[in-house]
C-alpha cells in the first residue's frame, strides 16, 4: 500500500503561529506533531510554498523556515506541466487568475501524487466548489482525484484509522 502523501500549501505552516485564531493553531501544532513523527505519512511541499515563506515579513519568516526544519518533507519544483494544469483549471473557472498560485498549489500536489492538499485557505482551497472543479478537470485528463481538507480534517481522519 502507498504511503500517505499530504501537501502542506503555505496558510498551513503560518498557523503554527497564530494567536489570533488559537483553534487553528491548536489543530496546526497538533497536525505538525503528527508529521514530525509518523513516518508512514510523507509530506510534500513546493519551491512555491517556499517563496511564499520567504516573502513573509520577518519574524515571522525565519519562525516558518525553523518550523520546516523540524519535520521530514519533500520540495517539489515549479514545472511547466503543473503551469498548464493551473491554466486548465483557470480555463474551468475553478479559481480566477487573480488565484493563480493556488491553482498551483493543486497542480503540484496533483502531479506529485499527493493524496490531500492540508490547507486553512478555506475561500480558495476547503470548500466545494474548488474540489468539484479540479476533480471534473482531473476526470476529464486521466488525474487521480485529490482531496483537499483543513489540518483539524485531517487529524480527525488520522485519530479514525
Amino acid at each position: 500500500m502507498r504511503r500517505m502523501r499530504i501537501y502542506l500549501d503555505t496558510s498551513v505552516i503560518s498557523h503554527l503561529d497564530a494567536p489570533d485564531t488559537p483553534e487553528k493553531m491548536r489543530d496546526t501544532i497538533e497536525l505538525w506533531d503528527v508529521l514530525a513523527r509518523n513516518t508512514s505519512l510523507e509530506v510534500v511541499i513546493s519551491r512555491v510554498v517556499l517563496q511564499e515563506v520567504a516573502d513573509c515579513p520577518e519574524p515571522k519568516r525565519s519562525f516558518m523556515v525553523n518550523q520546516l526544519k523540524q519535520i521530514r518533507r519533500e520540495v517539489v519544483p515549479r514545472t511547466d506541466e503543473a503551469a498548464r494544469l493551473a491554466e486548465k483549471y483557470m480555463t474551468y473557472g475553478v479559481l480566477s487568475p487573480k488565484h493563480y498560485n493556488d491553482l498551483l498549489h493543486i497542480a503540484l500536489a496533483s502531479l506529485n501524487r499527493c493524496n490531500i492538499i492540508a490547507s486553512w485557505n478555506f475561500r480558495h482551497f476547503v470548500n466545494y466548489k474548488t474540489m468539484d472543479g479540479v476533480n471534473a478537470v482531473h476526470l476529464i485528463d486521466g488525474y487521480e482525484p485529490i482531496r483537499i481538507a483543513s489540518p483539524s480534517m485531517i487529524i480527525g481522519e488520522l485519530d479514525n484509522e
